[in-house]
């Protein structure tokens, strides 16, 4: 039996100063271990500052701003900026080329690597977002989320290590209450590799987001002491995605 180990990751680290203040706050004062970084916002310079010394992953951004590469093809773009809707058509060097671009900006912007990648909206279900994905991650020796067993079986048979139990999501209701989290806590798998996803923050300031006061929720759960106590009664400490690449 693979040993247990539980990454509490907040996403969207750069999103917007007040959502960056609040994910600041949980990995500092709470007990959020990594977060992953949107590296083509307005904001992330600011981010990149202000989260010196934490465990700091790409948030592989593909569905709003700009390219940072250069080359990316227009005709995938919405007047020169990314577009949701548009990802599941994005060519795989296509996004081979930009996952690369954004890591060699979050590199230059914190003056480290990446930790590991996810994506924004999860876009990497579909199936070139993924296999342009898996090639950057895998030149870079960088682990990948994976939000399902399909994922997880197509990412390590292209030699990417991945977490082994994804846990979390985002909708009209704040996921992570209390509540709940005690409750998924109590309840986690016996081994593997188990990444808890997150989105704490304060409401945005500057970007409009369906998920707005909910991060305050989840921020005022990752923050309350309660939260420490069910890692403790479950004999955890979170830790970040290195676990993944200990040894390799």
């Amino acid at each position: 039996m693979s040993a247990r180990a539980l990454i509490i990751n907040a996403d969207d680290l750069g999103y917007d100063p007040a959502v960056t203040r609040g994910i600041l706050r949980a990995m500092r004062e709470g007990v959020v271990s990594s977060a992953t970084f949107m590296v083509n916002t307005p904001y992330s310079e600011a981010a990149a500052r202000e989260a010196q010394g934490l465990s700091i992953g790409l948030h592989l951004n593909l569905a709003r701003g700009e390219p940072v590469w250069p080359g990316f093809p227009r005709d995938f773009l919405e007047g020169g900026a990314f577009s949701e809707a548009r990802a599941p058509t994005l060519p795989a060097e296509a996004v081979e080329h930009e996952a690369r671009a954004q890591l060699a900006q979050l590199a230059k912007l914190l003056g480290r690597p990446a930790t590991h990648v996810d994506v924004h909206k999860h876009l990497h279900r579909h199936r070139s977002v993924l296999a342009g994905l898996a090639r950057a991650a895998r030149a870079a020796g960088l682990p990948v989320r994976s939000i399902d067993e399909t994922m997880r079986r197509e990412l390590v048979a292209q030699g990417v290590a991945t977490n082994a139990h994804f846990i979390g999501d985002a909708g009209a209701e704040a996921y992570w209450t209390l509540e709940r989290f005690e409750a998924a806590v109590g309840a986690l798998p016996a081994s593997g590799v188990i990444e808890l996803m997150c989105h704490p923050g304060y409401t945005p300031e500057e970007v409009k987001s369906g998920y707005a006061a909910q991060r305050e929720v989840e921020l005022a759960t990752f923050l309350h002491p309660q939260a420490k106590e069910a890692l403790a009664r479950a004999g955890l400490t979170p830790t970040g995605f290195s676990v993944l690449t200990a040894g390799r």
